[in-house]
């Protein structure tokens, strides 16, 4: 699993190496929210917005109303002129810092990265188009340059910091996270912003090479915006705009407390931990009873990942249901409640574990460790050495749009 996404990481680097270079330059002033072509950005923007009508929308969830913002509200032009006085500084070159900084430059903000000198990052943001003393620097001198200052380090990476980096966010300076981390857990992360500067939130929710891959189509991801401080008043106003300029299509209203705490449990949740670990069980159980790999693989993964789960994503569990044989139906709605008895204990465990901290403690404890890397990796490759995981190669390799991971 670790190889599999180092590899699929180079690739998508090597797809945005790939890209037009020009856009990364002046012209990009008349370009749009696509790197690709402007034959996607006309669709995507009739897509987003099929009426023509712009403005502030207040939906109904379930009951419950919730405004939105969307990309259509900021034409490019508004965009533009909105921070034309401004440089953003991306501070950090992971996964978000290339996703969203790649998105700001070809949309044409003054975009500049500051990273550690000579580093894996600096040589990442060197390979896909940005130029020592032009728009990379290291990280202080990016931040005495830049007016908004985007913190994209990893958390723990913030927090060890955070003692330099502080005293130079000065007035009149502009704060921007897209993960409410360190901020909300301030007593062991030791982040407290300065008070004379406004402090925002945006949070794609995605993997920064979705924002990427979805912005490139023309698309945009769906993202949270929050506010922690508003000293000029305008820190709402400003969240949005970036959140649009970074690739969101659509923005959710939330508190900084509540992103994190939803994301964090998230994570841990039916997002990655929970289905590692039903996966898990259910293809043990399988195998227990005389099952084969193959077959036990395909009745837990492939059939979820590859029927079952892009009907939920596309029209709902309601039409997943519908869409099966009555005989998987009935079971289905007969054991869903005893899942749903089983977990919500485990859930409200975690969520509690989330909330006092417990979780964050062994986040910085752990990717704090100068021997980080390494660690991952051994548990990682427990993951890949998984017989489920070596069967799935297998399987995998067997579908007719299969490409080898070398590709």
């Amino acid at each position: 699993m670790a190889s599999f996404a180092r590899t699929a990481s180079t690739a998508l680097r090597a797809a945005s190496r790939r890209a037009p270079r020009a856009l990364a330059s002046s012209a990009t002033k008349a370009a749009s929210y696509s790197l690709l072509t402007k034959a996607a950005v006309a669709k995507s923007a009739h897509c987003a917005n099929p009426q023509g009508a712009r403005g502030v929308k207040t939906l109904d969830f379930a009951g419950t109303k919730e405004t939105v913002y969307e990309r259509s509200d900021w034409p490019l032009a508004k965009l533009q002129d909105y921070f034309k006085n401004d440089t953003l500084a991306l501070i950090g070159y992971g996964s978000q810092g290339h996703g969203q900084g790649l998105n700001a430059r070809d949309n044409g903000l003054n975009v500049i990265v500051g990273v550690r000198k000579d580093g894996e990052s600096w040589k990442q943001a060197m390979e896909d188009g940005w130029v020592p003393g032009e728009n990379l620097f290291p990280i202080e001198e990016a931040i005495n340059k830049g007016t908004i200052i985007m913190n994209l380090l990893s958390d723990a990476a913030q927090s060890q910091t955070w003692p330099k980096l502080a005293p130079l966010i000065t007035k009149g300076k502009t704060l921007y996270f897209s993960h409410g981390f360190s901020v909300v857990y301030k007593e062991d992360t030791h982040v407290i912003p300065p008070t004379d500067v406004d402090v925002i939130l945006v949070a794609p929710k995605g993997s920064g090479r979705t924002v990427r891959t979805l912005f490139k189509e023309g698309r945009g991801i769906n993202s949270s915006i929050a506010i922690w401080q508003d000293v000029t008043g305008k820190a709402k106003e400003k969240a949005i705009a970036l959140g649009v300029a970074v690739g969101s299509g659509y923005l959710y209203e939330t508190t900084f407390e509540k992103e994190v705490y939803s994301d964090l449990y998230g994570e841990r949740g039916v997002l990655m931990g929970g289905i590692q670990g039903l996966f898990l069980a259910q293809y043990q159980v399988l195998r227990k009873n005389g099952h084969s790999p193959s077959e036990a693989f395909n009745e837990t993964v492939e059939e979820a990942t590859q029927s079952l789960y892009p009907l939920i994503g596309a029209k709902g569990m309601d039409y997943m249901f519908n869409a099966c044989s009555t005989t998987a139906r009935r079971g289905a709605l007969d054991w869903a409640p005893i899942f749903e008895k089983a977990n919500v204990p485990i859930f409200e465990q975690l969520y509690e574990s989330v909330k006092n901290g417990t979780e964050t403690r062994k986040s910085l404890e752990f990717n704090g460790r100068s021997t980080y890397r390494e660690d991952l990796n051994k548990e990682l490759e427990v993951i890949n050495n998984q017989e489920i995981w070596r069967a799935g190669k297998t399987v995998r390799s067997l579908r007719p749009d299969y490409k080898p991971e070398s590709e």
